[in-house]
C-alpha cells in the first residue's frame, strides 16, 4: 500500500520531497509588532523592552511634536470657521479668538485633548510597544484605582480651598476677590464644556508629560529623577503662568511624575488634574473671569498655601491607599 503523500511533498514547499519535516527547523517566528517591557519593569522603564533603540524616543517625540501642532492647528482653524458660519462675534482685540469666552475655552480644550491618538500612536507605531503602557505597568487604565484617586483629589481640593481662604482671611485680602457669581444663564454653558472636555484635555497632558516624556527618559536612565523634573519643566514651560504660578504648577507636575512612578501608573495624576481643572474652570466660569482664566498669567502668592495642603494631603493619602490596596508598581 502506496505511504500517504508528505504535507511537504506539495509542489513549491522549500522542503525536499520525501524527507520527514522533523529533520528541518521550524520556520523562523516574526516577532509580534508590540513588545512588552520585561516582568518587573518600573513605570518609567516601560518604553525600555528588547526593541528599544536610542532612536525611538527621540523621533517619537519629534513625530508628537509635529502632531501635537498640527492637529491643535486644524482643531483652532475648524472651531474659528465654524464660529464664522454660525456668526460668532471675533475678538479683534487679539489673545482670543472670539469675544465669548466660552467658545474660546471649547476650542483650547479641544485642541489639547486631540493629542491624545497621536501619543497612542506614536507608541504603537515607533516604540512599537502596547499603548496601554502609557496607563500603567498593568499595560491599561485601572479604573477602579482612578475613582479612588478621584475621591482623594475631591478633598484634598476642597481643603487646598480652604486654606486659601483662610489665607485670604489673614492676609487682609477680599474673599470676594476669590469668588463671584454671574447667574446660571452665564455659568452653565461654561460648567458643560468644562465638564465635557477637561477630562480629555488633563488626560492628554498627563499622557504627554507623565507618560510619554517620563518614559522617554527613562528608556535611557536608570533614576527616575532627571525625568520626573525634566518633564515637570516642560508641563510649567506650555503655560503662561509667571511669577507664584510657575511654582505651583512646577509644584504639580513634578510630584504628579514622582506619584505615576510610586503608583506605577497615570491614574492618580490624571484623577488630581481632571479635579483640579473642573474646579479652576468652574470657579472662573462661575465669576465671570474665564477669560483671564484662558490668559493664566500672574496668581496671587496666597494661592500657595492651598498648594501645599492639596499636594500634601494628596500624596500622603494616595500613597497609603495604593500600599493597603497593593496596587502594582512594576509591570508582571
Amino acid at each position: 500500500m502506496p505511504a500517504a503523500p508528505h504535507p511537504f511533498d506539495a509542489p513549491g514547499t522549500p522542503y525536499p520531497p520525501g524527507v520527514p519535516m522533523e529533520h528541518f527547523p521550524p520556520p523562523p517566528r516574526r516577532d509580534p509588532w508590540l513588545v512588552p517591557a520585561p516582568p518587573g519593569s518600573r513605570y518609567d522603564r516601560l518604553a525600555r523592552n528588547r526593541l528599544h533603540a536610542w532612536w525611538r524616543p527621540v523621533l517619537g517625540t519629534v513625530a508628537g511634536l509635529a502632531g501635537l501642532m498640527l492637529a491643535g492647528l486644524v482643531v483652532i482653524l475648524g472651531g474659528a470657521t465654524v464660529g464664522v458660519v454660525v456668526g460668532a462675534e471675533m475678538n479683534e482685540s487679539g489673545g482670543q479668538i472670539f469675544t465669548d469666552p466660552v467658545v474660546d475655552l471649547g476650542i483650547n480644550l479641544l485642541s489639547i485633548a486631540v493629542v491624545l491618538p497621536i501619543v497612542y500612536g506614536v507608541v504603537a507605531w515607533i516604540q512599537r510597544r502596547p499603548p496601554g503602557t502609557l496607563s500603567s505597568v498593568m499595560g491599561r487604565l485601572r479604573w477602579r484605582w482612578m475613582a479612588w484617586c478621584a475621591a482623594v483629589a475631591i478633598a484634598a481640593v476642597a481643603l487646598g480651598q480652604a486654606a486659601v481662604a483662610l489665607t485670604y482671611v489673614v492676609s487682609g485680602k477680599d474673599l470676594g476677590d476669590m469668588f463671584g457669581w454671574v447667574g446660571w444663564e452665564r455659568f452653565l454653558p461654561a460648567l458643560v464644556i468644562t465638564l465635557l472636555l477637561v477630562p480629555f484635555q488633563a488626560a492628554a497632558e498627563e499622557y504627554v508629560f507623565r507618560g510619554w516624556l517620563l518614559q522617554a527618559f527613562g528608556a535611557f536612565l536608570s533614576n527616575p529623577w532627571p525625568g520626573i523634573l525634566l518633564s515637570a519643566v516642560g508641563f510649567t514651560a506650555v503655560h503662561a503662568y509667571i511669577d507664584w504660578g510657575i511654582v505651583d504648577v512646577f509644584a504639580f507636575g513634578a510630584l504628579m511624575g514622582w506619584l505615576a512612578v510610586r503608583t506605577g501608573g497615570l491614574e492618580a495624576a490624571i484623577a488630581l488634574h481632571v479635579v483640579n481643572n473642573v474646579l479652576a474652570f468652574g470657579v472662573s466660569g462661575a465669576d465671570g473671569t474665564l477669560s483671564e482664566a484662558l490668559k493664566q498669567g500672574s496668581v496671587p502668592w496666597q494661592t500657595l498655601a492651598g498648594t501645599v495642603v492639596q499636594l500634601g494631603l494628596y500624596a500622603i493619602v494616595v500613597l497609603v491607599l495604593a500600599r493597603r490596596r497593593r496596587i502594582e508598581t512594576v509591570s508582571r
